[in-house]
């Protein structure tokens, strides 16, 4: 039977592929030792240029340059180009960290700074290593796993707690509802686990937010 999907190529016969693994994150810790007090945004690809998030995910991106904090995304169009967008046309760091895929994800032209991944969870590691702050912008199946991950990483104490941000109330407010009323009430999570999420509208709030947890 052929081999499909990247993940049955793992067999014993192919241990080479360790070799590959370790080479991603070496090169990955390199590139981003000098990105520092970076904030991670995530949303969708399928976000066009016209968007009200496309917009606010711009501004934010900029503002956050303007503040000092470097600007990482999935390198992808959508939320992740108009991050970056905003950041590098402030003059900040813009980082797209872009994964390739059957359909080939393309890069934006506006990450100052580009990295390409083969395995998702090397380039889910950068994310969270290089991060101070995640925001949660519109998105779908990619952008919740990131979304849950650091919440079950802060929760776990496996990283040291940051700001986990959703911008998008009535995008998010379902989800929201959601896990007080279904999670919570059946002692799934503990309020604590609800408080570790904010939803934050303006970009602007969010860059206060932010600020009150890390120094720049």
């Amino acid at each position: 039977m052929e081999k499909q999907y990247l993940i049955d190529a793992l067999s014993k016969e192919e241990s080479w592929r360790i070799f590959r693994i370790m080479a991603e994150f070496v090169e990955s810790i390199e590139v981003l030792s000098n990105v520092h007090n970076a904030v991670t945004i995530f949303g969708s690809a399928r976000i066009k240029p016209d968007d009200k998030y496309y917009h606010m995910a711009e501004k934010l991106g900029q503002l956050l340059a303007q503040n000092g904090f470097p600007v990482i995304t999935g390198g992808g169009a959508g939320i992740m180009e108009a991050a970056n967008k905003g950041a590098a046309e402030a003059g900040g760091q813009s980082v797209g960290m872009n994964i390739k895929l059957p359909f080939e994800q393309k890069p934006n032209p506006y990450a100052n700074l580009q990295l390409d991944y083969k395995y998702f969870f090397i380039r889910k590691v950068m994310f969270v290593k290089s991060a101070v702050a995640y925001v949660i912008m519109p998105g779908g199946y990619g952008t919740m796993d990131e979304f849950f991950e650091a919440l079950t990483l802060i929760q776990t104490k496996r990283v040291k707690s940051f700001p986990v941000i959703l911008m998008g109330r009535e995008y998010w407010q379902g989800l929201l509802d959601w896990l007080k009323n279904s999670m919570l009430q059946q002692n799934m999570i503990l309020s604590y686990d609800i408080e570790m999420i904010q939803i934050i509208d303006e970009p602007e709030d969010v860059v206060k937010h932010i600020k009150k947890y890390v120094i720049v």
